[in-house]
């Protein structure tokens, strides 16, 4: 059989940038096609194993529109991994707020808004997606990216070419006063730390800056958590892989967001540099 090919289904809430995330797919590499009934979606892999130019990497645009998908698409996902493709299912999502002002910055109407307001819209795909979403690889939350931050996030995590198929690893650091990040599998508090933002001249640095990671990494019980934690990954990451997950998203959060989980997530990063998962880092409060 043909080496399996490596597909990033894109699917999640209209307004949620989708549409953009293809774009970027496209614009490296990826063959694009967007809205694909489910049911021709093996035929269509069948089709590019069989070119001959041998396309390799695919990204399918899949929501609502797709009329049966939602009852077809679990039976679709577990043929194509069965086939031995490397397949990952991105769910976008925004809040409600944020979707709102797009859709009202953009008068587009909601397609499921009938003769409803926007929001009714909004409510019932979300409700309708319950399922999608649960299936997905990785949920990617855009209410805090705008354009240009969305391409340079998916070109960064999903358009690199990789061999080896590991899972995908994210490190993010966030605040707990601006919420929890929703595009997360595991979320560690690390407010029980000494906080750099009591001290006058650390205040105004990040943890990025040498100073604050000096204070941070200084204290013993900061060094023993990431002791354990990193032991954690060590032990827990290649049976997530095992398991079947493409990717994985671990998120430390502080008060702010701007000392104590920065240094962690910089720290995480280089003690799993290691190992062998391809893996990215990103800090979504540090300049708030």
């Amino acid at each position: 059989m043909a080496d399996g090919l490596d597909i990033i289904i894109v699917t999640g809430l209209s307004g949620s940038g989708k549409s953009v995330a293809i774009h970027a797919l496209e614009d490296n590499g990826f063959f694009c096609i967007d809205n694909l009934p489910a049911l021709l979606i093996p035929k269509f892999i069948d089709l590019c194993q069989g070119y001959q130019e041998e396309i390799k990497r695919i990204a399918l645009g899949v929501d609502l529109r797709g009329g049966q998908f939602l009852q077809t698409w679990p039976q679709v996902l577990t043929e194509m991994r069965a086939a031995d493709h490397h397949v990952q299912v991105l769910f976008f999502d925004a809040s409600d707020e944020v979707l709102l002002r797009r859709f009202n910055e953009t008068r587009r109407p909601h397609p499921l808004a009938g003769q409803g307001s926007i929001q009714e819209g909004i409510t019932r795909e979300r409700k309708a997606l319950e399922g999608m979403r649960e299936l997905a690889d990785k949920v990617i939350d855009t209410s805090e990216l705008n354009v240009h931050q969305l391409k340079r996030e998916m070109e960064e995590s999903f358009c690199q070419i990789s061999d080896s198929r590991r899972m995908t690893m994210f490190l993010t650091s966030f605040g707990y006063k601006y919420g929890i990040p929703h595009d997360t599998d595991i979320i560690f508090d690390v407010r029980f730390l000494p906080n750099p933002y009591f001290v006058q001249e650390l205040r105004a640095k990040s943890g990025l800056a040498s100073e604050v990671k000096e204070y941070v990494l200084k204290n013993e019980e900061t060094r023993a958590f990431l002791d354990r934690l990193d032991a954690l990954l060590e032990f827990t990451l290649p049976l997530y892989e095992r398991e079947g997950k493409s990717s994985l998203t671990v998120a430390l959060g502080c008060t702010g967001g701007r000392h104590r989980s920065v240094v962690l997530v910089e720290e995480l990063r280089k003690r799993l540099s290691k190992d062998k998962f391809p893996l990215h880092a990103k800090h979504r409060d540090i300049d708030k």
